[in-house]
């Protein structure tokens, strides 16, 4: 398992930015690798709130599965992520501060297959 983490800071208050996070289908607008998102499960967006998301990484197209896992607005949001290359779970946490918004994030990465072998790299 490998970890992963890291923080930006967004100039938009807590709710704003956490609204937008949380809401996958969104990530295409500000993550050039993430192709397409949809929302598969019925009703508002909160815990167990499934996407349907398509990366290109590393030339090819990657469908993945995500599902929240925990839902606190405006503070906390947890995914597990599942694909044929990794499974990343992990949590965002949101805070405000004087310049709109800061977000922090960490996940456990575990790759699957031959990317396994390269474990001590992909973090």
């Amino acid at each position: 398992m490998a970890g992963v983490e890291g923080e930006i800071i967004i100039n938009r208050p807590v709710e704003q930015g956490f609204d937008s996070v949380a809401d996958e289908r969104n990530e295409p607008r500000y993550n050039p690798r993430m192709l397409r998102a949809e929302q598969i499960s019925d009703g508002p967006i909160g815990v167990a709130t499934r996407f349907h998301t398509e990366l290109k990484t590393i030339g090819r197209r990657i469908p993945m599965a995500v599902e929240f896992t925990s839902f606190e607005r405006p503070w906390r949001l947890a995914s597990v992520t599942r694909s044929s290359m990794m499974v990343p779970e992990g949590a965002l946490r949101f805070e405000s501060v004087p310049a709109g918004t800061r977000i922090r994030w960490w996940w456990d990465v575990r790759p699957r297959g031959a990317l396994k072998l390269m474990t001590p790299f992909v973090a």
